[in-house]
């Protein structure tokens, strides 16, 4: 689980950097990260779980700012992902709100399975 909670922020921030390089550059190339590695890394064991609910807190705060000041065309706008092509960041803010849902998923029903 502890690996789950510290993946969420990590894939968000990811993306909400996305989302602004996307609103400020034409058709931006993203760089994708390793998530497996990424959890193989020190701060995965030794931070606090609360650590990373705190950071997804605030980054979904800014992040929800950002989304309030996209206009119509803005979300028209893309970034180019080497995998996936041109993203649309409609698209990706559906995948995204998909992500959130899918962990906390998980999430729940360890702590149930487990009486937590």
């Amino acid at each position: 689980m502890r690996q789950v909670v510290h993946h969420v922020p990590e894939s968000h921030m990811n993306a909400y950097i996305r989302f602004k390089l996307a609103l400020t550059e034409d058709n931006p190339a993203i760089k994708p990260y390793d998530e497996a590695e990424w959890a193989k890394l020190p701060d995965v064991a030794d931070t606090p779980i609360e650590t990373s609910l705190t950071m997804l807190d605030a980054l979904h705060d800014r992040w929800v700012r950002t989304l309030g000041g996209i206009d119509e065309a803005g979300w028209k706008r893309t970034f180019q992902h080497p995998d996936f092509g041109s993203v649309k960041l409609e698209g990706n803010l559906a995948l995204y709100a998909w992500h959130g849902n899918h962990h906390v998923a998980h999430i729940t029903k360890l702590r149930a399975r487990n009486g937590w």
